[in-house]
């Protein structure tokens, strides 16, 4: 497997939706990553043809009836090598954020109120 040559916000956008679909056991067609990563068809085909030519995705068309009336769709799915690496690169380039949260015992200072002059 190759290593993706440019690591751009949208692919790292579409990898997310990837991983999703790869989660849940689905496959994902194009449109549906646009729609789910608000990019433009030609910003999500790209990140897409880079990821299948480095090997971490596979595109497969879908199979209709003759009398459908819509076009094939192009389905996506991550490869066994491409979801750990997808895993580890989003891990590196957009760790979680971290949960901030008071210490045992203390209490935020923003409930209390600065005393007036003089006392209570």
């Amino acid at each position: 497997m190759g290593g993706l040559q440019r690591i751009t916000q949208p692919t790292l956008d579409v990898l997310e939706v990837l991983l999703r679909a790869h989660r849940e056991g689905e496959k994902i067609h194009g449109w549906a990553i646009m729609k789910e990563t608000k990019r433009s068809g030609p910003t999500v085909y790209n990140a897409l043809d880079r990821l299948e030519d480095a090997g971490w995705i596979i595109g497969e068309w879908e199979e209709l009836e003759p009398e459908a009336s819509r076009p094939r769709r192009r389905f996506y799915h991550l490869t066994g090598e491409g979801a750990p690496a997808a895993r580890a690169l989003i891990a590196e380039r957009r760790p979680a954020p971290v949960q901030a949260r008071p210490a045992f015992g203390f209490v935020s200072l923003a409930r209390f109120r600065a005393l007036p002059a003089g006392g209570r």
